[in-house]
């Protein structure tokens, strides 16, 4: 299958289970094609983006005892992980001219996000709420439109979203953990092994593309967007060893710390 196959079924397809279904042969990028940058996503009509305000929030941590809640929880993270497949399909078609290398890896980190998003909807269902009864908001693709390049997605979505999921998973691990629901403890557990693969991928990356002259955090900044900043690529609580698994500098660690209000987990 070619990437692009790849990249309009994900993007243009409304069904959510062709969207994360797996692919099972191998991908190729012969035929990139031009240039199409689309403003959303096509969707189901149950999991189309509404308004802002209409999407329930993440609960409260006292409820998570409630399997209700924590059914909302796998809910709102089953769509955070649709959204990022999305706005990665949406990188390789907006960007065919991507290194070859660049564009096969990300359809990698792809295959994990299709992954993540059934895990999510599985163990939401389990927990009593079907994926797509509840409004869903389009926060993380409203901020991918203000990528213009690879190196602006690299900067917001592996290094600032994902970055920030990397402390995110380990929080809702022991919350999950503390109310015994191993199952999905185990879930946010494996998500945050994917994640730092997914911001080592995209850490590789922004050093290979930008500028010698600049430095990772340097590059970092430069390709952010208001409202986009570095203090959003952190959880609650810094986890400061997944950073360095990552392939972060102790320079990066460090400005990282700095943007940071909150504790910090070695």
């Amino acid at each position: 299958m070619e990437l692009r196959e790849f990249a309009e079924q994900v993007l243009k397809s409304p069904s959510c289970m062709q969207k994360i279904q797996p692919v099972r042969e191998q991908l190729t990028d012969q035929a990139p094609g031009m240039a199409e940058k689309l403003t959303l996503p096509a969707r189901e009509e149950k999991l189309t983006f509404g308004a802002r305000r209409t999407a329930p929030p993440m609960p409260a941590i006292p409820r998570f005892s409630e399997p209700a809640q924590r059914a909302i929880a796998h809910h709102i993270m089953a769509n955070h992980e649709l959204q990022a497949l999305e706005v990665m399909a949406w990188v390789l078609l907006a960007f065919p001219e991507a290194p070859t290398e660049f564009r096969l890896g990300l359809a990698e980190v792809m295959k994990d996000e299709q992954r993540h998003t059934r895990m999510h909807m599985e163990r939401c269902k389990a927990l009593g709420i079907e994926f797509g009864s509840l409004p869903v908001n389009s926060y993380i693709w409203r901020q991918a439109m203000t990528f213009t390049s690879v190196m602006d997605y690299l900067a917001g979505l592996p290094l600032t979203f994902e970055g920030c999921n990397l402390d995110h998973s380990l929080e809702l691990e022991d919350v999950f953990q503390s109310v015994g629901d191993l199952k999905s403890a185990a879930i946010m557990r494996r998500i945050h092994e994917d994640e730092i693969e997914h911001v080592r991928f995209g850490l590789e990356w922004l050093r290979r593309l930008k500028p010698p002259t600049m430095t990772d955090w340097e590059a970092y900044e430069t390709h952010l967007h208001f409202p986009m900043r570095p203090s959003k690529s952190v959880g609650h609580q810094l986890d400061e060893a997944s950073r360095y698994k990552t392939g972060m500098d102790e320079e990066f660690v460090s400005r990282l710390k700095a943007t940071h209000t909150g504790s910090i987990r070695k």
